[in-house]
């Protein structure tokens, strides 16, 4: 399916411009990400917005913590954890500042963005470890939040939905805390390249296969294989997803991770686990976080619905 001739403008500048991170360092190729950072003049006016620290199993862990503007009903609110997306290098709480605002009004939800431990200079499954920390931290700080403790939900993009499945493994492996939903925006699951997504959209669509490959060797170095606990790294090699909270798997159909996310929503099904896959055609990697295009309010505005009658 062709794409509309706003994602195909935006992916012809992404393309262009997005820098080869595959020919870089970790610290060059953040760097060169971080210069291309671009905040809001103006921002989606949220409750309020509070940026703290915590201990984490690595030391001090950044988060920020958005309150909805309104909440539906009033008293206490889902919450929702949410993993940014980078490919485990980059990314941070500004980049992902626009969508987790949306979400909070959205959602009338709590949410709190986490500022996990990075790659090459931590390896997996230190992410992962950051993520159920926060959701630790989250579920005993409910009160404080004025959080609904029955209504907690685990998120992310891309590499951010990697860390969100990974974490709904731990919680449900550790006793907890227990969750309500799990949200995977295009989720990096595994580190097989030669899926029917990764050969046809190698190249040619923002995020590509070289680029995917250089992200895991940044995060997993030696592959999953090589993982003392490979599940934590790549959440389709659990030996049962049996048990899981129920998901929601949006995938873009234009992205080499399209098959593993439909594979892993698939999987989720054959487990037991309620899963909604939403399948988006005609458009690429990434574009959840790219309000500008059409498609985006009308993914977004699925996500909100969908997540919805989870948390009803």
């Amino acid at each position: 399916m062709p794409l509309a001739d706003d994602a195909q403008t935006m992916l012809d500048a992404l393309n262009a411009s997005f820098p080869r991170v595959e020919e870089m360092t970790g610290a060059d190729a953040r760097a060169a990400v971080l210069a291309r950072k671009r905040l809001s003049d103006n921002p989606e006016r949220v409750g309020s917005v509070e940026d703290l620290v915590i201990d984490g199993p690595g030391g001090a862990l950044p988060l920020r913590v958005y309150q909805p503007l309104v909440v539906p009903h009033g008293g206490p609110r889902p919450a929702v954890v949410f993993a940014h997306g980078g490919g485990f290098v980059f990314c941070d709480l500004d980049t992902h500042d626009e969508l987790c605002r949306t979400m909070a009004n959205a959602v009338g939800a709590v949410v709190v963005s986490v500022d996990y431990r990075l790659a090459p200079e931590h390896h997996a499954p230190a992410a992962a470890q950051d993520v159920y920390a926060a959701l630790a931290w989250t579920r005993a700080s409910c009160a404080q939040l004025h959080a609904d403790p029955a209504r907690i939900i685990v998120a992310g993009d891309s590499a951010g939905g990697n860390l969100a499945a990974v974490t709904a493994l731990m919680a449900r492996d550790l006793g907890g805390p227990a969750l309500a939903a799990q949200v995977l925006i295009y989720p990096v699951i595994g580190d097989d390249f030669a899926t029917p997504s990764y050969l046809e959209f190698a190249e040619g669509h923002f995020n590509t296969r070289a680029a995917m490959r250089w992200y895991w060797e940044q995060y997993a170095p030696g592959g999953t294989s090589a993982a003392a606990e490979p599940h934590r790294v790549s959440p389709i090699l659990a030996s049962t997803l049996a048990g899981l909270p129920p998901a929601v798997v949006l995938t873009a159909a234009c992205d080499p991770l399209d098959s593993e996310g439909s594979a892993y929503a698939d999987r989720l099904r054959e487990d037991g686990v309620p899963t909604i896959h939403r399948r988006h055609d005609g458009i690429f990697h990434g574009f959840l976080t790219i309000p500008s295009l059409a498609i985006t309010g009308r993914a977004r505005a699925q996500l909100w619905a969908d997540l919805a009658v989870l948390i009803a």
